[in-house]
C-alpha cells in the first residue's frame, strides 16, 4: 500500500497561493491590505503543528482569509496625525513630517518647526477641551484610544469620535500653513 504524501507549507503555498491572493484582493480596497492579509494567512498556517490534521486545506485557508478580512474591516482606521499634512508625492517634495520630527539640521528647519508648533498650539486651543485632551494624549503622549477610554470611563466610540473631530479641525486649520511651507 502506498503512503499518502505528507503536506508541507511550500507545496500548499504553490497550490493555493494565486487563488487565495485573487480572492483576498477582490475583498479589500488596496493591494497592500491584500498582501498583509495573505501574509497573515501564511503565518497562521506555519503555526499549525500537523498540516495533515486539516481535512480541507482550501476550506481552512479561505476561512482564515475571511476571518482576517473581517478583522481588517472591524479595525476602525484612526485618523493619523501624519494625515494632517497630506501625501508626499515623491522624494524631492518637501518632507513636512521629517522636519517636524527630526532634529533641526539647519536654521530653516528649526524655523519651520517653530512656526508649525506655534500654529498647532493655537489650533489645539480652539478645540473643545475633550477633543483637545484626546488628541494630545493619543498623538503627543502616545497613548492608545483604548487606554484613554479606560482612564476616562468613556465609550471607545466616543473617544474615536472626539479624535476624529480634532483631526478634521486641525487638518483644515493647518492646511494653509502646510501649503505655504510646501511652496517655499
Amino acid at each position: 500500500m502506498a503512503e499518502t504524501p505528507k503536506r508541507n507549507i511550500i507545496e500548499t503555498v504553490k497550490q493555493y497561493g494565486n487563488r487565495l491572493s485573487r480572492f483576498i484582493r477582490g475583498q479589500v480596497k488596496s493591494d497592500e491590505d491584500a498582501e498583509d492579509i495573505l501574509q497573515d494567512v501564511w503565518y497562521q498556517l506555519t503555526k499549525v503543528v500537523d498540516l495533515d490534521g486539516i481535512e480541507s486545506m482550501s476550506g481552512w485557508l479561505f476561512q482564515v482569509a475571511k476571518n482576517k478580512i473581517t478583522d481588517t474591516y472591524r479595525k476602525k482606521k484612526e485618523d493619523a496625525f501624519s494625515d494632517l499634512m497630506g501625501e508626499e508625492e515623491d522624494d524631492d517634495d518637501f518632507r513636512f513630517r521629517e522636519i517636524l520630527l527630526a532634529d533641526a539640521a539647519t536654521p530653516e528647519d528649526q524655523f519651520f518647526k517653530d512656526i508649525f508648533w506655534e500654529e498647532l498650539m493655537r489650533a489645539l486651543a480652539e478645540l473643545p477641551e475633550n477633543q483637545r485632551t484626546v488628541f494630545v494624549q493619543n498623538e503627543l503622549e502616545d497613548r492608545t484610544l483604548q487606554e484613554i477610554a479606560d482612564q476616562t470611563g468613556e465609550n471607545l466610540k466616543t473617544i474615536i469620535s472626539r479624535k476624529r473631530y480634532a483631526v478634521q479641525h486641525l487638518r483644515k486649520r493647518l492646511q494653509s500653513l502646510y501649503d505655504e511651507l510646501d511652496n517655499l
